[in-house]
C-alpha cells in the first residue's frame, strides 16, 4: 500500500511539494485547502532542467475528515499566522501514528505543535525549505526554481526517528540529515533574517509620497548595506545559539552557508545565485510607479513569525540584540501602519 501524504496549504510551496510528490508516484497525495474549487487534480510542475512533471492529487478538500483521517504523514505548507489555526483544525482527525510536519520550521511550528497536539504525535520540520517555488497558475501549475542538495530535519515525539528520517529522504529523493532537536530548525538564520535585512536597507527611509519608477530585483540588486545588516543580525543570532542545546555546526553562519568572507563577497554571492534570478521585491503598482507592499508575505511572515521568535528567545536568555531590535521594530511598525481596510 502506498504511503498516504496530506499537504495542507495552497501557496507556492504547497503547489510544488504536492505536485512533485504526486509525480514521483511512490505515495498517494491529498490536499487540504480552503479553496478546493480552484484546484484541478493534475498539477504541472516545471523544473530548472526544463522538464515538466505531472502529478495527480487523489483528494482535494476543505474538510480535514476527508483528507487527514487516513494520512500517514500530514505536511503543513503554511505561513506562520496559519499554523496554530490549522493544527487545531486537523487535530481531531489525526491518528496516533500520523506524523505531522512543516515545510517551514522557523515560524513557530514546534512551539505550537508541542502545546496543541498529543505527546504521542510524531513531529518533524525542515531547517530550510527543500525547494524554491513559485505558483504559475493557482491550482494548476507551478515552477520549481531550485533544489537543496541536502535536507536537514528535526524530529520530536517519535519512537522511531530513523524510520521517519528515511521516509522523508525517500519522499524528497534527497539525502536527509537528522538534527539533534527542534531548536536546530525552529531558530534559523534563513528567511527570518535574510529578508528583513534587505527590506530595511531598501525602505527604512520610505514615506508616503515616495514612488519608485520600477519594481526592483530583490537579490540581483542586493547591496552591501543589506549584507552588513545581515551579518550583524546573524552575529546576534549566534549569541543565542551558544546558550541553547544546539549541536555545533548544525546551523552554519550565513557567511559559511554562502561561502563568503565579508559583506562585499556576500553581496556578490547573493546577486549571483541562479535560483534567485528574476525574483522581484515585494512592491505594488500605483499611479506613476511602485511602492513597497507592506502586506506581502515578506512582511507578514518574516517579521512577526520569524525575526520576532528569535528576539523572544533572546529575551529569555537576557541577550541584547540591538540590530535585530531596530530592524524588527521597523517592520512591525510598517505592518501596524499599513493594515488594509476591511
Amino acid at each position: 500500500m502506498k504511503l498516504q501524504v496530506c499537504i495542507c496549504g495552497g501557496g507556492n510551496l504547497g503547489h510544488v511539494v504536492a505536485g512533485v510528490l504526486a509525480a514521483r508516484g511512490d505515495c498517494e497525495v491529498s490536499l487540504l485547502t480552503r479553496h478546493p474549487e480552484r484546484w484541478q487534480q493534475q498539477l504541472t510542475i516545471s523544473t530548472p532542467e526544463e522538464a515538466v512533471l505531472k502529478g495527480t492529487i487523489s483528494h482535494i478538500s476543505a474538510n480535514p475528515s476527508e483528507v487527514v483521517a487516513n494520512a500517514d504523514i500530514v505536511l503543513l505548507c503554511l505561513p506562520g499566522f496559519s499554523i496554530r489555526e490549522e493544527l487545531l483544525h486537523i487535530s481531531p482527525f489525526l491518528q496516533s501514528s500520523t506524523a505531522v510536519g512543516t515545510i517551514v520550521s522557523s515560524t513557530g511550528f514546534f512551539f505550537e505543535a508541542l502545546e496543541l497536539l498529543p505527546p504521542t504525535t510524531p513531529l518533524f520540520g525542515f531547517q530550510r525549505v527543500p525547494f524554491i517555488a513559485r505558483t504559475t497558475e493557482y491550482g494548476h501549475s507551478a515552477a520549481l526554481l531550485g533544489y537543496k542538495p541536502m535536507l536537514h530535519i528535526a524530529i520530536e515525539q517519535s519512537t522511531n526517528k530513523e524510520l521517519l528520517r528515511q521516509t522523508i529522504e525517500q519522499l524528497f529523493s534527497t539525502p536527509t540529515v537528522l538534527l539533534g532537536n527542534h531548536y536546530e530548525v525552529s531558530l534559523t538564520n534563513s528567511n527570518p533574517i535574510l529578508h528583513p535585512s534587505r527590506l530595511y536597507s531598501m525602505w527604512k527611509d520610505w514615506h508616503e509620497g515616495i514612488i519608485y519608477p520600477t519594481q526592483s530585483l530583490f537579490y540581483e540588486e542586493w547591496t552591501n548595506e543589506a549584507s552588513e545588516l545581515l551579518i550583524a543580525m546573524d552575529c546576534e543570532f549566534f549569541l543565542l545559539l551558544h546558550l541553547l542545546p544546539v549541536s555545533k555546526n548544525s546551523i552554519p553562519t550565513l557567511l559559511e552557508y554562502y561561502e563568503s568572507a565579508d559583506a562585499p563577497s556576500l553581496t556578490r554571492k547573493l546577486r549571483s545565485i541562479q535560483a534567485f534570478k528574476g525574483i522581484l521585491s515585494p512592491m505594488k503598482k500605483v499611479e506613476g510607479g511602485f511602492i513597497p507592499d507592506f502586506q506581502s508575505r515578506y512582511f507578514t511572515e518574516d517579521f512577526p513569525y520569524g525575526l520576532r521568535i528569535i528576539q523572544q528567545q533572546a529575551r529569555k536568555y537576557h541577550i541584547e540584540t540591538p540590530v535585530i531590535d531596530k530592524v524588527l521594530n521597523w517592520g512591525l511598525q510598517k505592518l501596524k501602519t499599513y493594515v488594509p481596510a476591511k
